[in-house]
C-alpha cells in the first residue's frame, strides 16, 4: 500500500510538472505574440495577420513584386522628364553620324588618324571662331605621345604605344586659369564596329558641351580641358600619354570620363574618387537627371567585370580624382557591328548632354576644384532612387547610421528576451531563434545546390546559354527551382518540426530571423569598409520601423499584411533596381567571357542570390499560409515544363533580329606561323584560319552551317612555344582555350613584319643585353618566355622592371599611329646554366576591312550564319630562339 501511494504521489508530481511546463510554453508564445502586436487567440481573434489561403498569399506577394518591378521598368524607360534646353541634342547627333560615317576607327588607320581627327579639329575651330568675342579663349593642341606602362588588366601585361593621337582643347577665361577640370572621351573604335556608343556619342556630346560653355556670357571661374583621345580601345594608351606627358596635365585637378558598356539608355555614375566626396556631392547637386550607384563602383573595382576605362589611368598614373560615367543598357551589341547611331535614342543624348554640361559648369565654378586635396579624405555613399534623385552622404555618416541600425536590431531582439520573466524562457527564445536561422540558411543552401545541379545538367545536355535571347526562360527555370526548394524546406520544417507551434508565432520568429541575418550582413560589410553596406541597412531599418508601427497599433485600420509589405516597399524596390543592373551588365558579359567559364553556373547562381535576397522577408508568409501544396505543385510544373523545353532545344541562344540582335562573338584570324631556329633559318611554318569562340558554346552551333569547323581541327596549346604558338591579340589564352585551326594558304600582308636582332652584349654582372627592332603594322604583340634556369632581369618598357610574369611568360602589346618609326627595344637576361636565354615570338595584326580580306578569309566569313558576329584580322606569328 505504501509503495502504491508513493507511485501515485510521483505520478501526480510528474503530471503537475508537465502542466506547469505547458503553461510556461503557452505563456512564452502568448508573450511573443503580444510583444509583436498580435494578441493571443485566447483573448482576441487573430487579425489579418492570421493564416492566409494559398491563393490570397500568392496574389498578395505576386502583386507586390509585380508592382515594384513595374515601377523599376518605368523609371528606366523614362530617360528625361524635362530639359533646361541649354544642350542641343540634335546638333550632337549630327556629330555622331558624321564621326561614325567613316566606318571602324582602329588606331593607326586613316579613318582614325586622319578623317576623324580632321573632322574634330574642324568643328573645334568653328566653335573657337564663333566664341571669339566672348569672355573665353580656346587653345587646341594635337599631341602624339610615345610611352609604355604595365597594367594588371586581364591578368597583367605591358603596353607600348608610339605616336598615338590626342586632341586636347583648353577652354578658359581670357584672364587665364590655374586650375582645370578634364573631360575625357575616345574617338577610336574596335575593328568591325562603328563604335557609336563606344565612344563616338560621348565625343559628340563633348563637342556640343564645349560649344555651350564657350558661348556663355559670363566667364568661368576655372578652366576645362576637353580631351578627345584616339587610343582607348588599345587598352588605355592615349590617356596615359596625356596624363604622363602633356604639359597641361599638371593643372588638372579632377576629371569626368565618358564611357560605354552598352548602347544607349541612361548613363550611370559607376566610379568616383578615390575619396574626394565633394565630387559626388557636386554631381548630386548639379546633374539634371542623376543616376548613380556606389554598388556598381564596388562591383566594378572588385575586378569581376572584364573591362576597364581611362578612369584607371587618371587615378593610378595622374593621382587625380574623377567621375566615371557609362551607358550600360543592351550590352549584347557592345563592340559589334550593331553599335550604330540609329540605336542611340536622341533622348539618351539629351540626357547625357544635360548632365555633363551642368556638372562641368558646377565644378569649374566651385571653390573645391582650386584645392581638391583639402577635401580629399573620406568616401561617399550614393545610390539612385528610381531615377528621381540620388541620395548621397559621407561614408563616416553611413557607418554611424549602420551601427545605429544594428543597435536598434539588438535592442528589438533583446527586449523579447528580457520580456521573459524567467531565464529559461529567454534561453528558449534564443535557441528557437538560432534553430529558425539554421532552417533559413539550410533552405538557401539547398536551393543553391539544386539550381547548380540543374545548371550543370543543362550544360552537359549541350543547351548552355539558352537564356541569351530568352532571359525570362532562365528566370522561370532557375527561379522556380530556387523558390520551390526554399518553400519546400520551410514547409517540411513547419509540418514536421514545428507541428505544435502556431503559424502566427512562427511567422514572427522568422521575421526576427530575417532581421538578424540582414543585421549580420550589415555589420560584416560595415567592418569591411564597404559603402554598399547601405543596402542591408535599408533592409533592417524599414522592416523594423514597419514592425514597430504594427506593434504600437498606430494604424489599426490597415490590414497586417498590407502594412507589413508597405514597410518592405522602399528597400525592395531599390534591391530590384540593383538586380536589374546586375543582370543588365552580367548577362551580355557571359556572351564574351571565354570558353572556360560555364555561363549557366554563373547565371543560375545570380538568379538564386536574387531569389534568396527577395525571399528573406517573404519567409514570414510561408508560416502565415494555411497550406503550400498547390504552390509547390505549380512551381514544380513550371520547372518541369521549362526543363523539358530547354533540353529539347526549343530556345536558341542567339538572334539576328534587327530590332534586338543577340550575336554570337567569334574571332577569326587568317594566320601564317613561322618558327625560326637558333641561327635564324626557318625551321617550319604553316598557315591557316585560326578561330576562337568568345563564349562557352564553342562551335557547336556553327558546325551545322560550316561542317569544316568541327572537333577534328581543334587545336591544342603548344606548351613549348610562347603563348601556345598562336598570335594572341590580347593575353586571354587562359579564358579562351578552345581554338580551331583550319589549314589555308599563306597570308600576304601589305606591310610584312620585319624583325631583327640589333646587338647582343655580355655585361660585367653576368647578364646578356639584347637589342631588337621590329617594323610592321599598327598592332603587334610580343611574347617572351625565358628558358629553364634563365630569368628576365630588365627591359626598356615602363620603369625597366619586368612585371606580370604569367606562368613564366610576358606579354607586351604594341600599337602606333601614322608615320611611326621602327619599334626598338632591349631585354636583359640572366643566363641559365644550360646556356639557353629566351624564346621570343612577335605577331603582327592587320585589319583590312571587309573589302580587303584575303580570299580565303572572305569566303569563310560569308558562310557564317546571320546571328554570328565574326571579328576578323590577318596575322603572322614569328618565333625566335636565343
Amino acid at each position: 500500500m505504501e509503495r502504491d501511494s508513493t507511485v501515485r504521489r510521483t505520478r501526480a508530481q510528474q503530471k503537475q510538472q508537465k502542466q506547469q511546463k505547458q503553461q510556461k510554453q503557452s505563456l512564452y508564445y502568448e508573450e511573443a505574440a503580444a510583444l509583436n502586436g498580435l494578441r493571443s487567440r485566447k483573448h482576441k481573434p487573430e487579425v489579418s495577420a492570421g493564416l492566409l489561403g494559398e491563393s490570397s498569399a500568392v496574389l498578395l506577394l505576386l502583386g507586390f513584386v509585380c508592382l515594384l518591378w513595374l515601377l523599376v521598368l518605368l523609371s528606366l524607360q523614362q530617360l528625361i522628364i524635362s530639359s533646361p534646353g541649354l544642350f542641343n541634342a540634335l546638333r550632337a547627333r549630327k556629330h555622331l553620324e558624321r564621326i561614325t560615317s567613316v566606318g571602324p576607327r582602329t588606331v593607326g588607320s586613316p579613318e582614325n588618324e586622319i578623317s576623324t581627327v580632321n573632322y574634330l579639329l574642324d568643328q573645334i575651330e568653328q566653335i573657337r571662331t564663333e566664341s571669339q568675342t566672348g569672355p573665353h579663349s580656346i587653345t587646341v593642341d594635337v599631341q602624339r605621345p610615345t610611352g609604355s606602362f604595365s597594367i594588371d588588366f586581364l591578368g597583367g601585361f605591358t603596353s607600348y604605344y608610339d605616336r598615338v593621337t590626342n586632341i586636347a582643347v583648353k577652354l578658359e577665361p581670357k584672364t587665364t586659369a590655374q586650375h582645370f577640370m578634364l573631360a575625357n572621351c575616345h574617338f577610336d573604335s574596335v575593328a568591325n564596329s562603328l563604335g557609336a556608343s563606344d565612344d563616338a556619342v560621348s565625343c559628340s556630346v563633348m563637342l556640343e558641351v564645349l560649344h555651350s560653355l564657350a558661348n556663355l556670357p559670363t566667364p568661368l571661374k576655372h578652366g576645362i580641358i576637353f580631351l578627345f583621345n584616339g587610343a582607348e580601345e588599345n587598352i588605355l594608351q592615349a590617356s596615359h600619354g596625356f596624363i604622363t606627358q602633356h604639359p597641361w596635365a599638371q593643372q588638372v585637378r579632377a576629371f569626368v570620363n565618358l564611357e560605354a558598356a552598352g548602347v544607349g539608355g541612361k548613363e550611370v555614375v559607376f566610379q568616383t574618387g578615390p575619396e574626394n566626396p565633394w565630387l559626388v556631392q557636386a554631381y548630386v547637386r548639379a546633374a539634371v537627371h542623376p543616376f548613380a550607384s556606389v554598388v556598381g563602383q564596388e562591383v566594378f573595382q572588385s575586378g569581376v567585370i572584364p573591362s576597364d576605362t581611362d578612369f584607371r589611368i587618371y587615378r593610378d598614373f595622374g593621382k587625380i580624382p574623377g567621375i566615371d560615367l557609362a551607358f550600360i543598357e543592351n550590352g549584347f551589341i557592345y563592340h559589334t557591328k550593331y553599335d550604330t547611331p540609329e540605336r542611340i535614342h536622341t533622348d539618351s543624348i539629351q540626357r547625357a548632354g544635360d548632365n555633363i554640361l551642368s556638372v562641368l559648369k558646377h565644378l569649374v565654378m566651385s571653390d573645391e576644384l582650386a584645392d581638391s586635396s583639402a577635401y580629399r579624405h573620406g568616401n561617399m555613399v550614393f545610390f539612385d532612387l528610381l531615377g528621381v534623385t540620388v541620395v548621397a552622404y559621407p561614408a563616416r555618416v553611413g557607418t554611424i547610421i549602420n551601427y545605429m541600425a544594428a543597435v536598434a536590431t539588438v535592442i528589438y531582439l533583446g527586449k523579447k528576451c528580457r520580456y521573459k520573466q524567467e531565464s529559461s524562457l529567454c534561453g528558449r527564445y534564443m535557441r528557437d531563434l538560432a534553430c529558425a536561422a539554421c532552417v533559413a540558411v539550410l533552405s538557401w543552401f539547398v536551393a543553391l545546390l539544386t539550381v547548380l545541379i540543374v545548371a550543370l545538367l543543362v550544360t552537359l545536355a549541350g543547351r548552355s546559354m539558352f537564356w541569351y535571347s530568352h532571359f525570362y526562360v532562365a528566370v522561370c527555370l532557375y527561379g522556380s527551382a530556387a523558390v520551390g526548394k526554399i518553400l519546400l524546406i520551410h514547409t517540411l520544417a513547419k509540418n514536421l518540426y514545428y507541428g505544435g507551434v502556431s503559424g502566427v508565432d512562427l511567422s514572427e520568429r522568422f521575421f526576427d530571423v530575417s532581421l538578424l541575418l540582414w543585421c549580420c550582413a550589415l555589420l560584416f560589410l560595415t567592418q569591411r569598409g564597404l559603402c554598399s553596406a547601405y543596402v542591408p541597412m535599408m533592409m533592417v531599418v524599414f522592416p523594423l520601423a514597419s514592425k514597430l508601427l504594427i506593434t504600437l497599433d498606430i494604424l489599426p485600420h490597415l490590414s497586417y499584411s498590407v502594412l507589413y509589405l508597405t514597410g518592405l516597399a522602399v528597400p525592395y524596390v531599390h534591391i530590384m533596381f540593383l538586380i536589374w543592373v546586375v543582370f543588365e551588365i552580367f548577362t551580355p558579359i557571359l556572351g564574351r567571357s571565354g570558353t572556360e567559364i560555364p555561363p549557366d553556373i554563373v547565371l543560375a547562381s545570380l538568379i538564386t542570390l536574387a531569389t534568396v535576397i527577395l525571399s528573406s522577408y517573404f519567409m514570414h508568409f510561408i508560416y502565415l499560409t494555411c497550406s503550400t501544396r498547390r504552390i509547390l505543385a505549380g512551381l514544380g510544373s513550371v520547372f518541369v515544363l521549362m526543363f523539358v523545353l530547354v533540353c529539347c532545344g526549343l530556345f536558341f541562344p542567339y538572334s539576328a533580329d534587327p530590332s534586338s540582335p543577340r550575336p554570337k562573338r567569334i574571332f577569326v584570324q587568317h594566320s601564317t606561323r613561322v618558327l625560326h631556329a637558333l641561327d635564324g633559318t626557318v625551321e617550319r611554318s604553316d598557315s591557316g584560319l585560326w578561330i576562337n569562340s568568345l563564349d562557352y558554346s564553342g562551335m557547336q552551333h556553327i558546325t551545322p552551317h560550316i561542317p569544316q569547323i568541327n572537333d577534328s581541327i581543334r587545336s591544342r596549346c603548344s606548351e613549348q612555344l610562347p603563348y601556345c604558338g598562336f598570335p594572341w591579340f590580347l593575353p586571354v589564352k587562359a579564358l579562351v582555350k578552345k581554338n580551331w585551326y583550319l589549314p589555308a594558304p599563306e597570308v600576304s600582308p601589305e606591310a610584312p613584319l620585319q624583325f631583327r636582332l640589333l646587338s647582343r652584349q655580355d655585361t660585367e654582372w653576368g647578364t646578356v643585353k639584347m637589342s631588337f627592332e621590329a617594323k610592321g603594322p599598327s598592332h603587334m604583340s610580343l611574347y617572351l618566355r625565358p628558358h629553364a634556369g634563365a630569368s628576365l632581369m630588365g627591359w626598356s618598357f615602363g620603369d625597366g622592371t619586368p612585371r606580370f610574369d604569367l606562368s613564366g611568360e610576358y606579354f607586351i602589346f604594341y600599337s602606333h599611329g601614322l608615320d611611326a618609326p621602327a619599334w626598338s627595344f632591349w631585354l636583359e637576361i640572366q643566363v641559365s646554366l644550360t646556356g639557353g636565354l629566351i624564346s621570343l615570338a612577335v605577331s603582327s595584326h592587320y585589319f583590312f576591312g571587309p573589302d580587303r580580306h584575303s580570299e580565303q578569309l572572305e569566303s569563310l566569313l560569308k558562310r557564317f550564319p546571320a546571328w554570328a558576329f565574326p571579328s576578323s584580322w590577318v596575322s603572322t606569328y614569328h618565333m625566335y630562339r636565343y
